[in-house]
């Protein structure tokens, strides 16, 4: 009979323990403490591209003290440097034909210069050595006839204080003026054949907007905007005569629409969301067709516009699950991808992905001496402020800590026109290593909800969007989260 008990007693403790295990409710451990450099120190590999034939991807690493480029097979492992530079990290580069193009300036006077470099890191050319003129890179013309080895840069050569256009041959250096600038358009935009047909300036306040139909025909303005009004051109529509652009003209969320240079106004949407702005357009260049339309709610999100993408995207989003998924770069062809993925617990890791066979392949981990596991859990929050709004934030945990009592570290965003969002962030996991919860807030004033949200931060910094955080301090006491003798 004791033997029984005994063992019915065993059994009982064995199904506690498995269901305390599936509740989630047998605490964390705690992590183990890690330097605050850990979580400061420039990534090992970033920055990942894909070279135009799909051979090469190329990605930033350290070497010689400073960050330079490196070039691997896609095949290989390994990659090796291809730039040399001992003085300043290189941080600006890409991939044209099957040479490397880099901007880098001299002991940070940000003038810029520009270099181009063979995938075998030979043949270095310095491509813009003009001492106190700023290189500006306005157009790759990738896929363009003609312009294999051309781009167009910008460059305040002739006046420091206008950029004018030329093309350079990235093998030669030759350059050629395509317009003087003696307007002081400050932006450029070109259509799909590599042509300028949209220039802009603004005066601080209002930004007036020029088009033209033709590269010899004269420019002509079509749009002022107030500094109230978004009016971000995303690219011109396939057939080069209308434009689409992220909009909240008329409307209190930018959106998606197609704007007619013609008839000077907007004809068509391509996408709106009823709670937040959305910002960012994608298209195949190789298939004429766009992608999907992209914001931010608590995370980035994309609304699919294309069949055939949205299963790409799926198929990837089952390889890589628990994890956010971007693509960093494509081959001309797109059919081989450098992907990012990521999340709250891991800010980069990079993977080959072959669209044909359907084949990944591990790139690297830019942090890999942060291990996922002793990272801390970041969750979207809300509450509201004292005179009635919705305030969108985010709450990090320390890790095998109760969410009781604890000390607190407040982080609000900087800009203050700028927003927090979900993912890996290195203050924050800094923080709660050391058993800080932390507190993001999206206060009035910050962007992605809407014009009327961003509106009620004039005449306000200091006053509500100061409230706004104070009540953000307030709601974690209230939920027993805060210790509040220990916020900062």
């Amino acid at each position: 009979m004791m033997k029984l008990r005994r063992r019915q007693l065993f059994v009982l403790l064995a199904l506690l323990a498995l269901l305390f295990s599936a509740c989630g409710t047998r605490p964390e451990e705690k992590a183990p403490k890690i330097a605050v450099e850990e979580f400061f120190k420039n990534p090992e590999k970033f920055s990942w591209r894909i070279s135009p034939d799909g051979e090469y991807a190329s990605y930033l690493s350290p070497h010689n003290g400073h960050t330079n480029v490196f070039v691997q097979k896609i095949s290989d492992s390994v990659g090796v440097p291809v730039t040399n530079d001992t003085v300043r990290n290189i941080y600006r580069y890409q991939w044209k034909g099957n040479r490397i193009v880099y901007l880098q300036d001299v002991g940070g006077d940000e003038n810029f210069q520009m270099f181009s470099v063979s995938a075998d890191g030979k043949d270095l050319k310095a491509l813009t050595p003009f001492p106190k003129v700023r290189t500006e890179i306005f157009d790759d013309w990738r896929d363009i006839a003609g312009k294999e080895k051309e781009m167009m840069i910008g460059l305040n050569k002739r006046d420091n204080r206008f950029f004018d256009p030329y093309s350079i041959n990235i093998e030669t250096g030759e350059l050629k003026v395509l317009f003087e600038n003696d307007k002081n358009y400050d932006s450029w935009f070109t259509d799909h054949t590599g042509v300028r047909r949209i220039a802009s300036k603004t005066d601080g306040v209002n930004t007036t907007y020029y088009q033209r139909a033709t590269e010899a025909a004269p420019f002509d303005s079509f749009l002022t905007t107030t500094y109230k009004d978004q009016f971000a051109i995303q690219f011109f529509t396939f057939d080069n005569k209308n434009i689409y652009v992220s909009s909240n003209i008329g409307r209190d969320k930018t959106a998606i629409v197609e704007y007619d240079l013609a008839a000077k106004k907007e004809v068509k949407e391509i996408y709106a969301n009823a709670e937040y702005d959305v910002d960012g357009l994608s298209y195949s260049e190789k298939r004429k067709v766009l992608t999907h339309a992209s914001f931010t709610s608590w995370k980035r999100e994309n609304h699919f516009l294309d069949a055939e993408t949205e299963a790409e995207y799926k198929k990837m989003q089952d390889k890589f699950k628990g994890y956010e998924i971007g693509i960093y770069g494509n081959n001309n062809a797109e059919d081989k991808f450098v992907v990012w993925t990521g999340n709250d617990k891991v800010a980069a890791r990079y993977y080959f992905y072959d669209k044909k066979t359907g084949d990944t392949k591990f790139l690297a981990d830019a942090f890999p001496w942060l291990k996922e596991e002793n990272m801390a859990t970041m969750k979207p929050v809300e509450y509201k402020s004292r005179d009635g709004l919705t305030i969108h934030g985010y709450l990090t945990l320390p890790k095998g800590y109760e969410a009781k009592n604890l000390p607190v570290v407040i982080n609000p965003h900087g800009g203050p026109w700028a927003r927090d969002d979900w993912g890996f962030n290195n203050e924050a996991q800094m923080f709660a290593n050391r058993g800080y919860a932390v507190l993001q807030m999206n206060f009035r004033g910050s962007t992605g909800y809407g014009k009327e949200f961003w509106l009620k931060s004039q005449k306000q910094w200091g006053k509500t969007m100061q409230d706004d955080i104070t009540d953000g301090v307030q709601w974690l006491i209230k939920e027993g989260i805060a210790d509040p003798k220990r916020v900062a």
